[in-house]
């Protein structure tokens, strides 16, 4: 990746408010081909072979601006992944919120 952005003489343009601006784009990107659709129509979307392609695209985007983003950064993602399970694994207890989908702020004081 740091070389196809070097080959480009793109470094100038790759700050972290860019980076984190392309990954907002990309991910309204991929939104967009869900846009309107029932949960069911969602799903159906991804048998369509054009449609999918078209969406694993911008999965790719998003993934490639992520990634330009910690290496740029010295980020180390899996590390920050790992971090972040455990802080939800706490706001989020198993027995409080097995299969629930509230916010972490509706478990608090139970």
């Amino acid at each position: 990746m740091g070389k196809f952005i070097r080959e480009r003489d793109w470094e100038k343009y790759h700050s972290p408010k860019n980076i984190s601006m392309s990954i907002a784009i990309e991910a309204a990107e991929l939104m967009e081909h869900f846009q309107w659709l029932t949960i069911a129509e969602s799903k159906k979307l991804l048998k369509d072979k054009k449609k999918r392609a078209e969406i694993e695209d911008e999965l790719a985007d998003i993934a490639i601006y992520l990634l330009d983003f910690c290496n740029l950064f010295d980020i180390g993602l899996e590390s920050c992944i790992l971090r972040k399970l455990e802080k939800s694994s706490r706001k989020y207890p198993v027995h409080l919120v097995m299969g629930k989908a509230h916010k972490y702020t509706h478990y608090r004081n139970r």
